[in-house]
Formats: C-alpha cells, structure tokens, sequence
C-alpha cells in the first residue's frame, strides 16, 4: 500500500513508543525511527476499540490549563505505534516539551481528490478521584459501561480513528482519497500547543484537505424508539474574558465608597444575571426544519420546556446555542481579611453564536459599567458551515446504514472544537464521533462531568460506522 510521509521539518523527537493492548498480544515497544511494534492484530474495528480506548484513558493526560500537567507525549507515543502498526509513517511534533501532536497521511485510491483530515485530541480535563464512583484513570469496564476521564471527551473518538485505520490498513484496503490524520495536544486550553500550532508552522501537512471530521457530533438521541442523530455543522464562538477593577489599597475598617471588590462584584452581577435574548440562527433553524421532517412533531426552539420534551438531556446544548451566554467562573480578590484590595479581577467564560461576536463585545462592556478593565485571555471563531455535501451525505448514509429507520439532522455546539484552527486553513469542519446513546443517558452533562462513561455497545457502534464513512468518503 503506497505511504506518504509528511513534510521534512515535521521530525519525530521521541526514543521510544510504548503500545499497551489487550493481554493476548502483551506489551510492545519499538524504537524512534518509526514507531512499529511486532504486532499485527487481525481483530475487527469493533473488537479492537474499547482495549485502546482503555488504553488512552490508563495514560492521564490532564490539561490543567497552566503546563502543570503530564502532557500528552505518552498518549501520542502510543498512538504513532498503533498508526504504524498499520503501516503508515506517523510523525510526533512537540510544541513544547512534553506537549505532543501526531500527525500522518494515509494515501488514497484517488490523489486528484481533496483530502479529508480526521482529528482528535489527546488531553483532557482533570479529575478528581474522590468524586467519582470508579477511579478516572483505571479504565474500568462495568455495567455495560467504560467508566473513566476521556471517554467521550475524546479518546473514545480517537479510539475509533485507530482501530478503523489499523483493521483497514492492515487489510490492504485503500480509502477513496488520501486522509490526513492529527491528533493534538492542548484543546482543552485552546489548543494553542496542538492544532494551533500545528497549522502555524506544519501548514504542509494539510496541502489538499478541504474537509474535516472529530468530535461531539453523530450521536443520537430517542424519539418514540426512533434513533435520530445530530450531525454537527455549527459551534458557538469563544471569548475568554478577564475584568479586572483598580483601586486604592486600605484598612478593612474605613469607608471605602470605591471598594474595588463591590465594584468587581457589580460588574460580574450584573453580566452574569443578563437576560440574553433568543437567537436562531441558520443552524438551528435547519435542525428544526429536518426535526419536523423526520419526526412530523415541531422543534419548539423558543420554548425550554418543550425542547426537554423532544430532545431530553440533550436539549441542554441545544438551548445554549440559541442564546449568547457569559458566565463568571473565577474571582481573584485580597489577601487579608482586614485589607481592603488594590484590584481584584475575574474571569468570564463568554460563548456567541455564529455572527453576533461584535454584538455581545459590546453588551459585555456595557454591562461591566466605569471602572473596569477588560482583557481578551483568548478568543476563537463561531463556525457555521451547511447540512449538504457529498461528506454529508456519507456520514448520514453511514448512520443509517448502521441503524436502519434512523434519521440525521444538524445542529449547533455550544462548545468549541479544534475545527475552529483548521478553518483558518479553509476546511470545513464536523462533528462526527457517531455513538448510539441508551435513551435515558444524559450523555451532555459526561462532557468534563464525574463519572464520565460510555457505553460499550455505542463505541462498537462508532467503530462500524466510522468504518463506513472511510470506505466511503
């Protein structure tokens, strides 16, 4: 099968790779030059993804936002082996040290047609082992579950990326044209260190993608024992904002009419209790649209109640991108508790729907009222691209063709998704980690919660369905 290796200056730093697998094939290791291992696994996709979702989750790859985490060097080691399992000529670039990326391209039948970039990241938030009912790093398999941090954020996607790659890979198989494969560091903070990075200095590794794939999307929702999925073609924007107020340092005693603390807590008050007003923009409207379609019932996007009706848990990130939303989430204040401070500062976590940025600046300033400062801590785009395409089509087909009488719509994400640095390289970008859900799973509040788990079956599911879309796309 014809390999294509990456541009020159994208050199692997690594000694050595460590590949952990089920205990039938034991553990492997191989040296810098190109990552292989002795191991030649003929499972399925479906067999195979749960062992290396597991394996992902047991290598903790915190992200605690400030470089105090273990970074991901381990995780991407371990992903370079099994990509080169496959036969492929994965690279391991660092941004810093510690902070590692992986990046290969897989050759297609058709090297005049664009190529398709799969993605996934490999840091996650932390957790705290007392709070959860299995320990978050142990990757316990109970319950019909695979409990542990990264689950479904998003090493179950990344699962499903290896496992396909390497049954079809080492099958022989060729894709239909050339698919470039990334998985990054630091999306959990922005993705500065990871996609970020990897589109400022290895642009050459993305020559000739126009479309991209990763995650929070494809994942269903049950509707009178009807299995709909949400294909995501839209997020929210990202501004993280710091307030701070300046004041005169004093004894905890006095009159303080200028208390920069009070005028703080005004300020964020004021911001937090803000009444955002509804806004539907093209996304949401075509998810309505293709709801009713479907299901022959309305979407009703103005009415909360009714939403949770339609979409259950669901319905939770499906109301957020109907409204802008700015939430304080850190206060910064004193040292003393007879002191009155010289500043204080908080932190605003501001998300805004595709093409109102400029307007939720400015009610965020206003807002803030005289007399505090605000800083841009970083910013990204809102994405909103449509529900047509021939990738679209074959997701939708693959879906179906997984679960007969299913139907497909798209929807908007709250959140945001390294897609936001690969559409400054002109590619469009979905959401795509397809899983089928039990009914009474509310899968939103998995996402950075406790207790974070997915089903066994749905990872199977998504295994054989992103096995489709690549013979597919």
């Amino acid at each position: 099968m014809p390999l294509r290796a990456l541009a020159p200056q994208a050199s692997a730093s690594a000694n050595s790779a460590t590949r952990t697998r089920s205990s039938e094939h034991g553990t492997t290791g191989a040296g810098a030059a190109d990552y292989a291992s002795t191991v030649t696994d003929t499972r399925t996709a479906e067999d195979k993804v749960v062992d290396i979702c597991g394996d992902l989750v047991r290598i903790d790859s915190s992200n605690y936002g400030d470089g105090s985490g273990p970074g991901e060097r381990v995780a991407a080691e371990y992903v370079a082996t099994v990509l080169a399992d496959a036969g492929l000529a994965p690279v391991i670039v660092e941004s810093e040290p510690g902070r590692a990326n992986v990046i290969a391209r897989w050759e297609g039948a058709d090297p005049n047609r664009d190529a398709l970039l799969v993605h996934g990241h490999l840091d996650v938030v932390p957790a705290v082992a007392g709070d959860w009912q299995s320990p978050p790093f142990a990757a316990d398999v109970r319950d019909g579950y695979l409990w542990g941090r990264g689950t479904v954020d998003m090493k179950g996607m990344d699962a499903m990326i290896l496992s396909v790659v390497e049954e079809l890979s080492q099958a022989g198989e060729t894709p239909p044209r050339d698919i470039v494969l990334a998985f990054t560091a630091d999306e959990e903070a922005g993705g500065a260190l990871g996609a970020g990075y990897l589109t400022r200095t290895h642009r050459g590794a993305f020559d000739g993608v126009s479309e991209a794939i990763s995650e929070v999307g494809g994942f269903s929702v049950t509707v009178d024992e009807r299995r709909i999925y949400l294909l995501q073609t839209a997020e929210k924007g990202i501004l993280w904002l710091r307030l701070t107020a300046h004041g005169r340092a004093g004894h905890g005693s006095h009159i303080h009419p200028d208390n920069v603390v009070t005028r703080l807590a005004g300020a964020i008050a004021r911001i937090g209790e803000h009444a955002w007003p509804l806004v539907v923009t093209a996304t949401p409207a075509a998810m309505a649209q293709s709801w009713q379609e479907i299901t022959g019932r309305p979407l009703p996007l103005d009415d909360p109640i009714g939403l949770r009706r339609e979409l259950g848990s669901t319905a939770t990130w499906v109301e957020a991108t109907l409204h802008n939303t700015a939430n304080p989430t850190v206060l910064t204040a004193g040292y003393k508790h007879n002191v009155v401070p010289a500043t204080a500062s908080a932190l605003l976590d501001v998300r805004f729907v595709p093409g109102h940025e400029d307007e939720v600046t400015s009610i965020v300033s206003e807002l803030a009222g005289e007399g505090i400062d605000i800083e841009v801590v970083h910013r990204d785009v809102a994405l909103e691209t449509g529900f047509d395409g021939a990738l679209v089509d074959a997701m939708s087909a693959a879906l179906i063709a997984e679960d007969p009488g299913a139907g497909v719509v798209p929807y908007c994400m709250s959140g945001g998704t390294d897609n936001k640095h690969y559409s400054r390289l002109g590619i469009r970008g979905f959401g795509f980690a397809p899983l089928r859900l039990p009914p009474d799973l509310d899968f939103a509040a998995l996402f950075h919660g406790v207790d974070e788990r997915v089903p066994v079956d749905a990872l199977r599911f998504g295994a054989a369905t992103l096995r489709r879309l690549i013979r597919t796309c």
